[in-house]
């Protein structure tokens, strides 16, 4: 059981990546975010940009903190984006900068290996489907379209589905 909540913060990623793909024009397999597969990493087809999808980023530094649900390379902007999606208390949705804190030293490393200009984003959920006021400034800087309706009910099914396996 304890892997339950892990599956809803997966389910969550998998439909922002799905979406990212889209929008960066990389080949998808299935129609539907709910079907698809993420691989470890992808380009779209100008090779422009790079997916990394549940990767370590390689460093020349032993960092702890240094794999990010999300990684996007653009190499024709010069960015990098690690995003990191959480589903917690509901409580703890407005500590975002914990997470922003979390992967500081990888966002230094990385401007500095790499001569890119890194960020992190945070995608935080409540259990219930709370989310900051910042979330949706944060979503926004997201390529693809991401309907926070939909990742808020990802969030609440998942915990619908935690506590029907816990009073059963």
């Amino acid at each position: 059981m304890p892997n339950t909540g892990k599956r809803t913060i997966c389910k969550t990623a998998i439909q922002i990546h799905f979406n990212i793909c889209k929008e960066i024009g990389v080949q998808l397999d299935k129609k539907h975010w709910n079907k698809h597969v993420p691989k470890s990493v992808v380009t779209n087809q100008g090779g422009k940009v790079t997916i990394l999808w549940n990767q370590q980023v390689q460093t020349d530094r032993t960092i702890p903190n240094n794999k990010p649900d999300i990684v996007i390379r653009d190499n024709e902007k010069g960015t990098c984006m690690l995003i990191d999606v959480a589903i917690s208390g509901d409580r703890n949705v407005i500590k975002k900068y914990a997470k922003i804190l979390k992967y500081k030293d990888l966002t230094i490393e990385i401007q500095r290996m790499r001569n890119v200009k890194a960020r992190v984003i945070p995608v935080m959920i409540g259990a219930t489907g709370t989310i900051s006021k910042s979330f949706r400034k944060y979503m926004s800087n997201i390529p693809g379209n991401h309907d926070v309706k939909e990742l808020q009910k990802i969030a609440i099914l998942g915990t619908a589905h935690i506590l029907r396996k816990v009073l059963t």
